[in-house]
């Protein structure tokens, strides 16, 4: 499986540690960035990720300070369900109901230990379709409704 991965400089230290244990984990990890702790806005590297994911048909996995911005920029672009996960039983809820396609933690709230922890059971959850298809297939009919008017 590919993973798209992302932060800006407050998760940056966070995004390598995640790297290199997913690497260790056996999964493609495309780096979008950034590539060091200097200041950058994290709408960037959201769109980045979220472009790997469609292009990909990959996962993302998103790190910002608090994990609130980097991931309402990534739920502009059409087809992208990122979910801000704090701990595993969300994580495992996101794709399960939702069919979360990227997860997004916040390095300055959430320790590199938990954050590993919430984006393996993220990875390893899958979308279990029944009555949650009915509830995402409306997402998609309200994100398609709203493009069209844009």
């Amino acid at each position: 499986m590919k993973i798209a991965i992302g932060s800006d400089h407050a998760g940056f230290k966070l995004k390598c540690e995640i790297t290199r244990d997913l690497q260790n984990d056996g999964y493609d990890v495309i780096d979008c960035g950034t590539y060091s702790e200097e200041s950058v806005d994290y709408p960037d590297f959201a769109e980045k990720v979220a472009e790997q994911v469609l292009q990909n048909d990959a996962r993302g996995v998103l790190i910002c300070g608090t994990g609130i911005g980097i991931s309402i920029a990534a739920n502009k672009i059409p087809g992208i369900r990122a979910a801000l996960c704090q701990n595993s039983y969300v994580a495992r809820l996101a794709r399960e109901h939702n069919d979360a396609n990227i997860v997004a933690v916040g390095a300055r709230i959430t320790g590199p230990g938990l954050a590993v922890e919430i984006i393996r059971t993220f990875l390893n959850s899958e979308f279990e379709g029944g009555r949650h298809l009915k509830r995402l297939k409306k997402i998609i009919n309200i994100e398609n409704k709203h493009q069209e008017r844009s």
